[in-house]
């Protein structure tokens, strides 16, 4: 991007997706706990992020940072028996800083890769610790305790596994105006543009919610599926507001509309459409079939083991969490740009989350106990991760109260 463009995209990222309350101090971090912070190669968008929260009254703009080459030091060197070891102060200085009231951005910058060649064992010992000491900060994120976003910014590693054979100052030039075109900066306003977009997608949800579909049924080249949705159910835009009211977007871009599924009524087989990076490795060309709504069956022809680690981190892990649905024809699928990055890669396409379900998709899901959330179908577990399953092959009916199944989306595409 060019100076400009960066300054626009700190602004939105602080005005509209972080929407910074003044008084509201803010911490940036990165997208990956492991790592411990944001990307050194993030620092320019990090500088102008903080400008911009000062600019909307910001009293204290704080930045952790992260070093890959330094945690690819402790594969390399570390006791082998120390990988379930995890930062004594992070969880702490993270879970604190929510309770004050604060606001937290997170900055995706991370190699797709950096641990594809690690030993399997040990990286998933990492990612458990990660679960396991993270576990309290991400139920604050996941009940909007505070406002908070996560944006992107390119790396010389992310952009040449996107740009294979480019040159590395190209490649990251090329995903820098990728993340410009995703986030709509080409706008002539790309506040007013946003606020559009917004306009939107909450049309959407509300429709949505209207309807009170009871499941949801997809079909499409490997994909036979029905899964049922709570009664209760909220489907949610790309706005959301915090205990405090603050409305924010947790994510930048944003295409979905999302709600819960029900833990216990999902049955049929899936087949994902995009590879799953998850613990810097890739899984590809996979599939899951639920019974009861748990996984009993996988396969996939990489990193099986990755998927199977995943699935086995707890019990919730192996259900299903989120259902979000997204046009084929977003701006992200229309890119053609495969990212190696959930962030970009769920706007891309129609997708669902194993592990943990948000309160805040179930009415009166906040205040209720863990044990009552699950009574109700709310899945609990220590990961919440999203894989890719649209396509502009992939149809999507509502079944309504009385039984009815009407088209939701034909194609990929949204029927109303």
């Amino acid at each position: 991007m060019d100076d400009r463009q960066l300054r626009v995209y700190a602004e939105l990222a602080v005005r509209v997706a972080l929407n910074v309350q003044p008084g509201q101090r803010v911490m940036i971090i990165g997208a990956s706990p492991a790592n411990g912070g944001a990307s050194l190669e993030a620092a320019p968008l990090a500088r102008q992020i903080a400008s911009a929260a000062y600019r909307a009254g910001s009293p204290l703009v704080e930045t952790i940072y992260g070093d890959e080459r330094q945690l690819s030091m402790r594969f390399k060197y570390a006791p082998r028996d120390s990988f379930d070891h995890f930062s004594g102060w992070l969880p702490n200085v993270l879970r604190d800083h929510v309770d004050g009231g604060h606001a937290v951005l997170s900055i995706a910058a991370e190699d797709p890769d950096l641990l594809a060649g690690e030993p399997p064992d040990l990286v998933n010992a990492v990612l458990q610790a990660t679960v396991r000491e993270m576990h309290a900060f991400r139920e604050q994120l996941s009940r909007d305790d505070i406002n908070w976003t996560v944006i992107a910014a390119p790396s010389v590693a992310w952009a040449k596994k996107i740009f294979p054979g480019v040159p590395a100052a190209n490649a990251v030039s090329r995903l820098w105006q990728a993340i410009a075109r995703s986030c709509r900066l080409d706008a002539a306003d790309p506040l007013a543009a946003w606020e559009s977009h917004l306009g939107d997608l909450a049309a959407r949800t509300q429709y949505l919610n209207e309807k009170k579909y009871s499941a949801l049924k997809y079909a499409g080249p490997g994909t036979s599926l029905t899964l049922g949705l709570p009664e209760g159910h909220i489907w949610v835009s790309g706005r959301s507001a915090s205990r405090h009211g603050v409305p924010f977007l947790p994510n930048l871009p944003t295409e979905e509309v999302y709600t819960i599924a029900h833990k216990d009524r999902v049955e049929g087989t899936v087949r994902a459409s995009k590879p799953l990076s998850y613990g810097s490795t890739l899984i590809e060309n996979f599939t899951v079939t639920f019974e009861h709504g748990r996984v009993v069956k996988m396969t996939a022809e990489k990193n099986a083991g990755t998927l199977r680690r995943l699935l086995d981190t707890d019990e919730g892990a192996r259900r299903l969490g989120e259902v979000a649905l997204v046009p084929h024809s977003s701006p992200i699928s229309q890119s053609g740009i495969l990212y190696y990055k959930t962030l970009f890669d769920e706007n891309a396409a129609s997708h669902v989350a194993l592990g943990n379900a948000f309160k805040f998709t179930l009415r009166g899901g906040k205040e209720m106990s863990d044990a009552d959330f699950e009574k109700a179908g709310g899945n609990r577990s220590g990961v919440h991760v999203d894989f890719m399953i649209g396509s502009g092959d992939l149809d999507v009916d509502g079944v309504l109260p009385n039984g009815k199944v009407e088209p939701v989306m034909h194609r990929g595409e949204w029927t109303m």
